[in-house]
């Protein structure tokens, strides 16, 4: 009886043609593949060599065909392009095998896959786990494919796509983008390279926002990088493992920055579990919200773990923007605390980062002597010094109603005009009324956490929110963790 070998022969040029591969097609009595394919290796054929030849989607035909010929003696050679092994003849021939019930010996020599190509020729894009995803729905339902994207996008996977479209498949990669936008950054790394290893090749990067569904067809392999995944001099780079600091040509002071610039995106863990726990909330939440609101409620639930917050959590139109351009303009330097657990909670990379100073007067040796003389709490107290020092600050409230009540009497008596109010006290006792007495002051804008519910926890996340909004597009929280 006859041999069959199963034989990849690399992404389409001779120098990734193996020499395994090379010498059984010298010695091949019958070479059976898909027509384009015999160009890239009919110079190494024998005289003698029949070759069959048939064109796209007659992967059966040519297997039958393949062991017709070596059930008469013959070694037939089965090619196909890159590993015959992935979306290639071999799976076929080893399944037609066992229909026929053929006693035919079968050999399989791998071949360089395309996307190992592609990646060689991007840089280093799989340098940690991977997946291979095909989206030609021509033997896998589209309903099994877009789950398997779903689990590569939320498994963290390097991800290279096969067949990505076609004449008659147009909006499957769209999708796939769309699926992938849900579960990873907009600047995440992207690949993708054009007839691999053949003349036309052309090789190109960009982000995973900015990646053009029209710029690719049937010859084209894409390859989207993990959460580590970055660009460095003009190679796509994936580390070997999850880093916990950022890229050495990657600034301390800057973890994140731009890929229009060359590079990539380096996130802590820290701040990787953020973005996802960030990601999950906004996927759960019951409406859609302007971003500046949307931006303080998933401070406060990822804070919480509490959804009510959908509910109770108040902010003045605009209030968040507002207050973050007041922060970077400079008329904004200045935050009080009532209490000393929201200004510890407040995050110091961003504070420092803005230039921006926390103040709680509790531990002010003025404090309980006013509080004694006036009958009033140290909290009221507190804040009386706060105005005389610092009245147009942003005010930030996690405890005390009474302090959040005296503010509203110092701003009716025209001796404060805070740049804005956080009014997140929390308890039983004029709690509500005080966060009501908040609300008449249309100017001054407002992020109130109504009812009964508050903290100092909740105050600290919603001055972090207000630091960090330039991050809430991107939906890329953590940055100063």
């Amino acid at each position: 009886m006859g041999k069959i070998i199963i034989a990849g022969i690399g992404p389409g040029s001779k120098e990734d043609i193996t020499p395994a591969v090379l010498e059984a097609v010298r010695q091949a009595d019958v070479v059976v593949g898909y027509q384009y394919y015999f160009q890239f290796i009919e110079q190494y054929l024998k005289p003698d060599c029949t070759c069959i030849d048939t064109g796209m989607k007659k992967e059966r035909e040519r297997a039958e065909q393949a062991f017709e010929y070596a059930e008469k003696g013959h070694t037939v050679v089965v090619i196909s392009s890159g590993d015959a092994g992935i979306y290639g003849m071999t799976p076929l021939i080893y399944q037609m095998r066992d229909e026929r019930k053929a006693d035919i010996e079968i050999e399989a020599l791998p071949g360089i896959s395309a996307f190992q190509k592609a990646a060689s020729l991007l840089g280093a894009p799989i340098g940690h786990d991977m997946c291979i995803i095909s989206l030609s729905d021509l033997m896998t339902p589209w309903e099994v494919i877009e789950r398997r994207i779903k689990a590569a996008a939320t498994g963290d996977f390097v991800t290279a796509v096969y067949n990505p479209k076609s004449h008659g498949r147009y909006w499957q990669l769209y999708r796939l983008v769309e699926l992938f936008l849900q579960e990873r950054s907009p600047e995440t790394p992207v690949g993708y390279v054009r007839q691999a290893g053949r003349e036309e090749q052309e090789v190109k990067l960009t982000t995973l926002a900015d990646f053009n569904p029209e710029d690719v067809d049937m010859f084209t392999v894409i390859l989207i990088g993990n959460s580590q995944s970055y660009i460095s001099e003009g190679k796509m780079i994936t580390p070997r493992g999850y880093s916990l600091t950022p890229h050495p040509s990657i600034p301390a002071n800057a973890p994140t920055r731009s890929l229009s610039n060359g590079e990539g995106s380096n996130y802590s863990k820290g701040q990787s579990i953020m973005m996802e726990s960030f990601r999950t909330i906004a996927s759960e939440l019951k409406r859609d919200y302007p971003l500046d609101h949307q931006w303080a409620l998933l401070h406060a639930i990822h804070t919480t773990a509490d959804f009510e917050m959908e509910d109770i959590l108040y902010t003045d139109k605009g209030a968040v923007e507002t207050l973050y351009n007041k922060v970077k303009d400079g008329s904004l330097k200045t935050i009080v605390t009532d209490v000393t657990m929201v200004t510890s909670g407040t995050r110091k990379g961003a504070l420092q980062r803005l230039g921006i100073e926390t103040k709680c007067y509790l531990s002010d040796s003025r404090v309980a002597e006013m509080a004694t003389a006036s009958g009033i709490t140290r909290t009221q107290a507190g804040i009386r010094l706060a105005v005389e020092e610092h009245p147009d600050a942003l005010f930030a409230f996690g405890n005390a109603p009474t302090a959040l009540m005296e503010l509203c009497e110092l701003i009716r008596k025209g001796k404060a005009h805070p740049a804005g109010i956080i009014a997140a006290p929390v308890g039983f006792v004029h709690v509500r009324e005080s966060k009501h007495m908040v609300k008449p002051f249309k100017d001054i804008p407002k992020i109130i956490i109504e009812g009964r519910k508050g903290g100092s926890n909740l105050a600290a996340t919603l001055c972090n929110a207000i630091l960090t909004f330039d991050d809430a597009a991107q939906l890329k929280p953590g940055r100063d963790l």
